[in-house]
């Protein structure tokens, strides 16, 4: 495999240290080009391979379809890893077709209309949905005979692997599937008022504050609410306690309901733990105008709100020694074996203080950047292959279990009830 890696933040240097160590000879990772809007940033992650040839870093901007593409043919690059803010995947996405290239995400790109009109049908709260614009192109893909696989991260991502899992080999039949984000991850004498972005300030802004959308097959399909429905009380195991969890917009409700229905499945949601300073900062910069993607001009400048937020906001990067607790993810899975009802809760708990040690990256990176690496191994090694655009449910999800246990990124499965 010879990749380009789009965006060395916090995600992407987590990728790149883990596939280092998984293929330390070069025997399916053959090159890699890592590459940054800010060359620095990139240089710097390179750096931290300690001299390995294989890596070497460029720049280029996200949005640039047509240098990406270029890039890609001058290096040979037959694999593209999108590890940008969301905002640039469908270029990359676009890039990596223009370019002949397999490609691979962590998440996908969604655009909520000014004024969603919430209720069944995520088309009437969504001018392009989540997911749409990359399977929409699967026939395409399929023709040219190039693979894409989205949402390949920790959750979307290890999660859909559970999923399948348990349509497969743990239940006769899998009707509800609900998604659990959560962990007991704290700074010790932090002050009570800070607020901790753990993931790409992008992200979070969209995918928490973005109309949440379930799938309920008897309410009609996709169904719609406000942001931070939903909210409940789950008790994680591994010692992290009892977590308060709320519906965000995320890709496995849409990619589960696509490829587990004939498995039975009539229910899909995602929920996350969000700290409660996170939570009311993020109503006061939506109630602010401050997700805004127009700009405004100030002075003599034009300035895009969003961007002043993201930059001044703590980066995941900065964070990660003061930090202790674990994350845990993981999805809860209902159905029936032998005609009985079944639950299962599969999961991937991540030490913060451990990952610190090993890879000098904090938990919640780090836990994301592993799971996309293992399914980039699957396809470097020719695991996964197929042609057109796909998730992780589409395959089989026993050899990425395998290399979970091969690599200790461990999971466990708990029988409730």
């Amino acid at each position: 495999m010879r990749m380009m890696l789009v965006g060395a933040g916090a995600v992407g240097e987590s990728m790149v240290k883990i596939l280092q160590w998984r293929d330390p000879r070069g025997e399916w990772l053959e090159y890699v080009l890592v590459c940054d809007f800010d060359a620095a940033r990139a240089r710097q992650v390179v750096d931290m391979l300690h001299g390995d040839d294989r890596f070497t870093a460029g720049q280029v901007d996200a949005t640039d379809t047509e240098k990406i593409a270029a890039m890609a043919r001058e290096h040979a690059i037959d694999f593209i890893m999108d590890a940008a803010p969301p905002f640039a995947s469908n270029h990359i996405f676009d890039a990596a077709f223009a370019a002949g290239a397999n490609y691979g995400s962590m998440g996908t790109w969604s655009v909520p209309m000014e004024h969603p009109a919430y209720g069944t049908g995520i088309e009437n709260s969504y001018t392009e949905p989540m997911t749409k614009y990359n399977f929409d192109r699967h026939e395409a893909w399929r023709e040219q005979g190039n693979m894409a696989v989205i949402c390949m991260g920790i959750d979307p991502g290890v999660v859909n692997v559970f999923a399948k899992y348990a349509a497969t080999e743990l239940l006769d039949e899998l009707t509800e599937v609900h998604v659990k984000d959560g962990g007991n991850l704290t700074i010790p004498g932090a002050d009570p008022d800070d607020i901790t972005f753990g993931f790409n300030v992008w992200t979070v802004l969209d995918e928490v504050m973005n109309p949440n959308v379930e799938y309920d097959a008897d309410r009609g399909g996709f169904v719609v609410e406000p942001a931070f429905a939903g909210k409940e009380t789950f008790d994680m195991p591994e010692g992290v306690g009892k977590n308060t969890l709320v519906k965000v917009e995320h890709e496995e409700v849409v990619t589960m309901a696509r490829y587990l229905k004939q498995y039975g499945l009539k229910r899909a949601t995602f929920k996350i733990s969000l700290d409660e300073n996170l939570i009311t900062a993020l109503k006061v910069l939506d109630k602010l105008g401050l997700r805004s993607l127009h700009p405004v001009h100030v002075d003599d400048a034009d300035v895009i709100p969003r961007d002043v937020v993201a930059a001044c906001a703590p980066q995941p990067k900065d964070i990660g020694e003061e930090m202790e607790g674990k994350m845990l993810v993981g999805v809860h899975c209902i159905g029936k074996k032998d005609g009985k009802h079944k639950e299962y809760f599969l999961y991937q708990p991540f030490d913060n203080q451990e990952s610190m040690r090993k890879w000098h990256n904090q938990a919640v990176t780090a836990q994301t950047g592993f799971g996309a690496a293992l399914s980039i191994e699957l396809i470097g090694r020719g695991i996964w292959k197929d042609a057109g655009v796909f998730s992780p449910e589409y395959f089989d999800p026993k050899p990425y279990l395998r290399l979970m246990e091969e690599s200790q990124y461990p999971y466990r499965i708990l029988e409730l009830k």
